[in-house]
C-alpha cells in the first residue's frame, strides 16, 4: 500500500515537470505579448514600471523550465537533495510569482489615470500632414480599436490638426470598414465610429495585466501542486522501509 502511494506520487510529480515545461513557454508567450502591445499603446502610457510584471514572468517562465528539468533528474534518481533542492526553488518561484500578482494589481489600477493623463497631449499633437511617432500611434489605436476621438469624434474639433485643416473633416482612421466612401467628414457622422479611444485603450491595456494575473495564478497553483508531490515522496524516503528497499532493491528479512 505504501509503495503505490509513493508510485503515484512520483507518477503525479514527473507529470508535473512536465507540465512546468509547457508553462515555462506559455509564461515567456506572456510576458513578449505584453512587451509587444506595450510598444503599441507606449503614446498612452509612460508608466515603463508597468513592464515589471511582464520581466518577472519572463524571467519565472526561464526559471521553470530548469526547475522541471531538476524535477524529472531528482524523481527518477531518487535523489533527497535534488528533490530538496526543487522544493526550495519551487516556494521561491511561488513568492515571486504571488509577488507579480500583486504588481499586476497595482499597476492594472493605474492604468486609468496614466492614460486619461497622456491621452491629451498625444491627441494635441497629431499631424496628419506629416505623420510623426504620435500621429501613427492614434491611427493605429483609432483602426485597432474601431474608435475615434478621447470621448468621441466631435473631441477632433478641439485639436489643432482639425482647425489648421479646416475642413471639418476627421482623420480616416475614423471611418468604418463598412464606410467605403467614407472621406472623415463630419457631415456624415454615421460612416465614422462613435466610440471614444481613451475607454477602450484603459480597457485594452487593463486586459493585458490580467492575463499577467491569471498565468501567474495559475502556475502558482500548479507550483503549489508539485511542492506537496515533492514533499509526500521525501517524507515516505525518511519514514517508509519499503520506501528505501524499494530504492535499494533490497527484500524483508
Amino acid at each position: 500500500m505504501g509503495q503505490c502511494g509513493i508510485t503515484s506520487s512520483k507518477t503525479v510529480l514527473v507529470f508535473l515537470n512536465l507540465i512546468f515545461w509547457a508553462a515555462a513557454g506559455i509564461l515567456c508567450y506572456v510576458g513578449a505579448y505584453v512587451f509587444i502591445t506595450y510598444d503599441d499603446y507606449d503614446h498612452f502610457f509612460e508608466d515603463v514600471y508597468t513592464l515589471i510584471p511582464a520581466v518577472v514572468i519572463i524571467a519565472v517562465g526561464t526559471l521553470l523550465f530548469i526547475i522541471g528539468l531538476i524535477g524529472c533528474c531528482a524523481t527518477i534518481r531518487e535523489s533527497r537533495c535534488g528533490l530538496a533542492t526543487f522544493v526550495i526553488i519551487l516556494l521561491l518561484v511561488f513568492i515571486t510569482e504571488v509577488v507579480v500578482v500583486v504588481l499586476g494589481y497595482v499597476y492594472r489600477a493605474k492604468v486609468e489615470s496614466e492614460v486619461d493623463r497622456r491621452i491629451q497631449k498625444v491627441y494635441k499633437t497629431y499631424n496628419g500632414t506629416s505623420p510623426d511617432a504620435a500621429s501613427r500611434a492614434i491611427d493605429y489605436v483609432q483602426r485597432q480599436l474601431h474608435c475615434c476621438g478621447i470621448h468621441n469624434y466631435s473631441d477632433w474639433e478641439n485639436t489643432d490638426w482639425f482647425k489648421e485643416a479646416k475642413n471639418q473633416s476627421v482623420p480616416l482612421s475614423c471611418c468604418r470598414t463598412s464606410a467605403s466612401t467614407c472621406n472623415g467628414s463630419l457631415a456624415h457622422p454615421a460612416d465614422l465610429y462613435s466610440e471614444g479611444c481613451e475607454a477602450l485603450v484603459v480597457k485594452k491595456l487593463q486586459d493585458i495585466m490580467m492575463y499577467v494575473i491569471w498565468a501567474a495564478l495559475t502556475f502558482a497553483a500548479i507550483q503549489l501542486l508539485g511542492m506537496l508531490c515533492a514533499c509526500i515522496v521525501l517524507c515516505r524516503r525518511s519514514r517508509d522501509p519499503a520506501y528505501e528497499l524499494l530504492i535499494t532493491g533490497g527484500t524483508y528479512t
